[in-house]
């Protein structure tokens, strides 16, 4: 028996005023139902995901879902004028489904919802053939009369704040919906509301929500969740054994003389790859200026017809305060940090767009707040995050896959003569570093700040 997710998309969001409904706004560099759509997608416990869009976007979300090779959405159907049409709709494209079927209704605009929310559901509808997904509240609700004045203060300690997915059999759906039009009724705020008033014989089970899985209403929950995805702490889990998968690409890294670029050199040469570095002191290529990189590049396809990846691990760091940076040394890290990372995507645009391969370039964990006596590094770091996830955008029609390393402090030369000698234990490995890069380049989505801590990897 299949475990559908149905996610509901056909909201104009008029609460929201942006120029596009909320669920196509963008999140950290992606539309809010992309995160949304992923978090189905990822988890095991759901075998389809069928999107109720609103008519006119139907064609764009079957476009997210070849950018994002999503291979569990298997409908992309038109929703209705509310919520209650839309869910009709989605009813209506299970019918040929069988009726212990669980089916998962969700928010588009929920997009952190996690896969232990998700397993949870499925796992009571083994009991119940209801669920709703609640939080408690920490507000004391208020009852107001027709007047405005307080008519009841329900027990706080009995109230919960309802969220999505929530979850059914398919036939108790089925049957509440089937009377509820029965009956003319359709003026219902939630799918738990319909079962509860058509068949009131049913036991609705709740399962704990969090906080995090919020809803976008207005444009400052935007701000908000980004902030919650920078700062989410699930780790994602890569398999080393998928660097095989390397074996025959053509790789070109610059900066790829020392530190993490020598490190990734060696980690992709060892895995079959072949591996092109570039930088001033090994081949006297100056990423600041274009003509160099350009030279390089065509080089690389005379000597083996193309290029599948390009990462961009050069950096100029110069640790002190802003006043005691001279003019040069302003030029020099602009120049590498930012100007730097344009060329290279400029010049390889043509290359990967041949290859549909990917560009990866690096940021730093200062990126998130600028970090005083290296201002101008920090912020050019802060300008590679926006860089990757315009592009991601930009170039996704070409299907070239933008992505980004954010590593903690790791151990490399140019770490060393910025802040001296510090306690390794304290510090990532270049090759651990190396090892988690390469794999994002292995991966099939776009747009990601991959975030490498000591205990793991974040997707952002």
């Amino acid at each position: 028996m299949k475990n559908v997710g149905v996610i509901l998309s056909g909201g104009n969001g008029s609460r929201f005023g942006g120029p596009v409904p909320k669920q196509f706004a963008k999140l950290a560099g992606r539309c809010v139902i992309e995160y949304t759509i992923d978090a189905f997608e990822n988890t095991h416990d759901i075998d389809e995901i069928i999107v109720v869009s609103k008519a006119d976007y139907v064609e764009f979300v079957w476009s997210l879902v070849n950018k994002n090779h999503w291979e569990k959405v298997v409908k992309v159907i038109a929703g209705g004028e509310n919520r209650f049409t839309s869910t009709y709709s989605a009813i209506q494209s299970l019918m040929n489904y069988p009726g212990k079927t669980k089916v998962l209704f969700h928010d588009s605009v929920r997009p952190l919802v996690n896969e232990q929310i998700i397993r949870e559901c499925i796992n009571k509808l083994d009991v119940f053939s209801a669920v709703d997904v609640v939080i408690p509240s920490s507000d004391t609700l208020i009852q107001v009369g027709d007047d405005g004045c307080i008519k009841d203060i329900p027990p706080r300690d009995l109230m919960r704040r309802g969220q999505t997915p929530q979850g059914f059999l398919l036939e108790t759906i089925r049957e509440a919906y089937k009377l509820a039009i029965e009956k003319d009724r359709r003026n219902f705020t939630c799918d738990c509301g319909v079962v509860r008033a058509m068949l009131p014989h049913i036991k609705i089970a709740t399962t704990d929500g969090t906080d995090s899985n919020q809803k976008v209403t207005h444009t400052m929950d935007l701000f908000t969740i980004e902030k919650m995805l920078q700062a989410r702490s699930n780790s994602f889990r890569f398999d080393p054994t998928l660097l095989k998968n390397l074996k025959g690409k053509n790789i070109i890294i610059f900066g790829g003389s020392s530190g993490i670029g020598k490190a990734i050199h060696d980690l992709a040469t060892l895995n079959g790859a072949r591996a092109f570095s570039a930088s001033r002191t090994q081949n006297g290529i100056d990423i600041s200026k274009r003509e160099t990189i350009e030279a390089f590049l065509s080089s690389v396809i005379d000597s083996v017809g193309k290029i599948d990846i390009v990462i961009n691990t050069a950096a100029l760091l110069i640790k002190k305060p802003l006043e005691k940076t001279s003019p040069e040394e302003i030029h020099a890290i602009i120049s590498t940090n930012y100007l730097g990372m344009i060329n290279i995507a400029l010049s390889a645009h043509k290359f990967l767009k041949e290859s549909k391969g990917t560009l990866l370039n690096f940021t730093s964990s200062s990126y998130t707040r600028g970090r005083a006596y290296y201002s101008l590094y920090s912020s050019t770091k802060s300008a590679a995050v926006n860089f990757t996830q315009a592009l991601a955008d930009e170039w996704s029609k070409d299907a070239i896959r933008v992505n980004c390393i954010n590593p903690e402090r790791t151990q490399t030369p140019m770490r060393v003569t910025n802040f001296g000698l510090e306690d390794p234990s304290l510090l990532l490995k270049a090759e651990d570093v190396a090892e988690t890069s390469l794999l994002v380049t292995l991966m099939r989505k776009t747009g990601m700040i991959v975030d490498i801590k000591k205990e793991g990897a974040l997707l952002i």
